[in-house]
């Protein structure tokens, strides 16, 4: 077998691994994009946990025929990059929708992707951009169950200084 055959195939295990690992992938079209601009992107990336990256339409083809994942055939056409979201469903979609409104490009677009193994079109990609994530979630649940404990306790320490006080 020839080098390049083994490398290509190296590039879809490599693929599929990402694929199973991931809670969803973003589908982002970036022609037009400068070179500062996909250094800031990536390093944005890294900074939020997410996996972006460059991959040929066909290897990505491949990788989603052998694990019978349907749906993105009309996305792969183009120029694409990949962004891999691994914790948090909504993770790849709000960072690359924050990436796209704070500097204000037209250049980068997200097209869709998956939602776990099943595909999810432009419209979902951008809502779930706007979900908060699960962190947020948690955080805004404990901040319900605290609230009303610490309520109960200011309550109970007034009643107390007011039996004190008499």
């Amino acid at each position: 077998m020839s080098a390049n055959l083994e490398a290509k195939k190296q590039v879809v295990a490599d693929i599929i691994e990402k694929l199973q690992n991931c809670e969803s992938m973003v589908v982002v079209s970036y022609s037009g994009l400068t070179v500062e601009q996909v250094t800031q992107l990536r390093k944005n990336c890294r900074e939020n946990n997410v996996h972006y990256c460059v991959l040929k339409n066909r290897l990505v083809a491949r990788a989603l025929k052998e694990l019978n994942i349907e749906g993105l055939d009309a996305l792969l056409e183009g120029p694409n990059a990949f962004v891999f979201g691994e914790k948090d469903v909504t993770a790849a979609p709000k960072m690359i929708a924050s990436f796209i409104d704070k500097n204000k490009l037209t250049s980068l677009e997200i097209k869709g992707g998956l939602v776990g193994k099943e595909f999810a079109d432009q419209k979902t990609m951008k809502e779930l951009a706007a979900t908060p994530s699960k962190e947020e979630l948690l955080a805004t649940m404990v901040g319900c169950l605290v609230s009303p404990v610490s309520a109960l306790v200011a309550v109970l320490e007034q009643i107390a200084e007011k039996k004190e006080a008499a």
